[in-house]
């Protein structure tokens, strides 16, 4: 079972002290995704699209206006605050105001981040 990029990508970053080749981690595309779904629950492949389609569309609706999506035991996906700041075009020395804005985010549950642990630390040992 692949797990997510984003995911793995991650847990890597952060667990393993080494440099990353990006080139060599799994990655899985949307149709792939479809494609699995598909074959696990015996339905045909436009349909699986179409409700992929359609959650993907409510996400980023609903992101969109500000609200958060909550899924137990996966994850929630957020609207994030970046606050005002000021950067520092250090080519002209000159300071440029960021003005705050929002971000989506995904944040993965406890119970998710678990299972990625013990799975990736189980294949990379294996």
């Amino acid at each position: 079972m692949n797990l997510p990029f984003l995911i793995q990508l991650q847990y890597l970053i952060f667990a393993f002290p080494f440099k990353i080749d990006l080139n060599n981690l799994n990655k899985m595309t949307k149709a792939e995704v479809i494609s699995q779904i598909a074959e696990q629950t015996g339905i045909e492949k436009v349909d699986v699209q179409q409700v992929v389609e359609s959650f993907f569309g409510v996400v980023k609706d609903s992101i969109k206006n500000g609200e958060n999506i909550y899924v137990r035991g996966f994850g929630s996906f957020i609207v994030k605050k970046r606050a005002k700041k000021i950067a520092r075009n250090i080519s002209r020395n000159t300071s440029i105001e960021i003005p705050e804005h929002f971000i989506p985010h995904f944040k993965p549950s406890k119970q998710f981040i678990e299972e990625v642990k013990d799975n990736v630390r189980n294949t990379v040992i294996a």
